[in-house]
């Protein structure tokens, strides 16, 4: 559950978009939760730049595709008007309206969200319902605090640092503002002497996207993982949209597998799974990383993941867009570490290093 936050925490929301019923909807959909208000609705762009600055909302839903002016050219001049809002762009479920979500992100935009089939009936979807809170209460929360995090709740002590020597694989899991959290993750990791697998919860073909963002960034190299093939040291393999990613133990190294298996946790590619054939690949020798994300997926992954011998590290509350994830494995006692995804990448190139230490 997304706590309702308080009259003071008011999340204000300006809409961008050309179609009056799309606006409707969506204005109907953030003020049916507590805690949410539409202060504006912009018809094009170039409208909402003009009234950006006197609304001061939390948060823009901004459209790409619109008349006037379109998202991407309206993005800069907003994020310059309102630097305190942050910028959640709506593309089509389409590869071109995949690439422009990629786009918009290296951009500044905070976040996107796909946009809804079938108007009214795809807006209903829970799915889509549940999503769009979730961004616009997070990024709205993450604007705000500024650096200066919450009160955390007392959790378990953590666990202990594996004693199995150098991990031979890191395995990564993510949903709710991952991509922003992946990309500050790679860009600040050396190249890493053991391969990278990657599940982030999102639709086919957005993930061949964000690959080729996350190959940009930094020094390894990202592609989409494709069956069979061996897991390369230096290389982040990112399941495919709705596959799952397996990992199997080859003579030698490891190899990817992709499967069409039921989702689990709603969710294909799912966290758990990857991680389940990862512990067992890699006889436990295996560094699972938990980023942002709404629910408890990795839960039980991270738990075999921990009982065969391998190290756990979650992203910690006050950097995460949604402390589902990595908060369960926090709650249960199983990260050895908490922290922001930059603070992640130090602690990811030390203990894969030839060298680990602790």
């Amino acid at each position: 559950m997304i706590p309702s936050p308080s009259a003071a925490e008011e999340v204000r929301v300006m809409l961008c978009d050309d179609s009056a019923t799309a606006r409707s909807i969506l204005a109907r959909l953030l003020e049916s939760e507590a805690g949410i208000r539409v202060v504006h609705r912009a018809a094009d762009g170039r409208a909402a730049v003009a009234a950006v600055a006197a609304v001061k909302p939390d948060v823009v839903l901004l459209d790409l595709e619109m008349p006037v002016m379109d998202g991407m050219t309206a993005l800069p001049l907003i994020l310059k008007a309102a630097p305190q809002a942050a910028v959640i762009v709506a593309s089509a479920l389409t590869q071109r309206g995949a690439k422009a979500a990629i786009a918009a992100l290296a951009a500044g935009a905070a976040d996107y969200v796909p946009k809804p089939q079938g108007a009214a009936g795809g807006a209903a979807d829970p799915a889509f319902r549940a999503e769009l809170i979730a961004k616009v209460r997070g990024w709205a929360r993450m604007k705000r605090q500024a650096g200066a995090p919450p009160p955390r709740p007392a959790l378990p002590r953590a666990a202990p640092v594996a004693a199995k020597g150098r991990p031979s694989l890191v395995a990564i899991g993510c949903s709710t503002g991952g991509p922003q959290a992946l990309a500050a993750l790679v860009q600040r990791l050396p190249r890493l002497p053991v391969p990278v697998v990657v599940v982030q919860h999102m639709p086919a073909g957005f993930t061949t996207m964000l690959a080729e963002h996350l190959d940009r960034l930094g020094a390894l190299r990202c592609a989409e993982a494709l069956e069979g093939e061996t897991l390369s040291a230096g290389r982040i393999h990112l399941a495919p949209g709705d596959r799952h990613l397996l990992v199997d133990a080859t003579t030698g190294g490891f190899a990817a597998r992709l499967t069409s298996d039921a989702p689990e946790n709603f969710c294909r590619p799912a966290v758990d799974p990857m991680l389940r054939s990862a512990a067992r690949a890699a006889g436990g020798k295996v560094l699972a990383v938990i980023l942002t994300g709404m629910g408890h997926d990795g839960l039980e992954g991270c738990r075999a993941v921990a009982a065969a011998g391998g190290t756990v590290l979650a992203q910690d509350e006050a950097s995460s867009v949604v402390w589902g994830m990595p908060g369960a494995v926090a709650r249960a006692g199983l990260a050895a570490l908490l922290a922001p995804p930059e603070a992640l990448a130090e602690r990811i190139a030390a203990l894969t290093a030839d060298r680990a230490v602790a």
